[in-house]
């Protein structure tokens, strides 16, 4: 039996929904996609950030829009918390084990997750291919 908390499947593997997540940034033509694997991270909040760009407000919708999308029809869920909709500069959607990043370029500049979580594995995803394991 697989049991849900607040609309997020417990059972559903962190590794094969950061993939999802990135082919969502992917489908939308996100900049810049990274994955960062966050598992052997001391004190880490989650399993993984997918982290990605977008040139403008609209773009980062889609690209939140896009990852919605993708994540519900591949494996049934819905962000479990969302934030920065109102401004598009910086979405968040958090499914618990993985965290997306959707950020306008310069506000990811200036950030900098990923100098920040500097420890964890980094996969610089290319344009149209995602690695077969994670």
């Amino acid at each position: 039996m697989i049991q849900h908390t607040q609309g997020i499947n417990q059972y559903v593997d962190s590794a094969l929904l950061s993939r999802v997540v990135a082919e969502g940034m992917l489908e939308k033509k996100g900049i810049d996609i990274v994955i960062m694997d966050l598992r052997k991270v001391k004190n880490a909040v989650t399993d993984f950030f997918v982290i990605c760009s977008g040139n403008s407000d609209t773009q980062v919708e889609a690209l939140m829009n896009s990852v919605e999308e993708q994540v519900f029809k591949r494996l049934g869920e819905w962000p479990w918390h969302k934030e920065g909709t109102s401004h598009r500069e910086w979405i968040l959607l958090d499914y618990v084990n993985v965290v997306a990043h959707i950020f306008k370029k310069e506000r990811r500049e200036f950030y900098g997750l990923e100098e920040l979580w500097g420890d964890a594995e980094t996969i610089h995803v290319a344009t149209s291919l995602l690695p077969a394991t994670l």
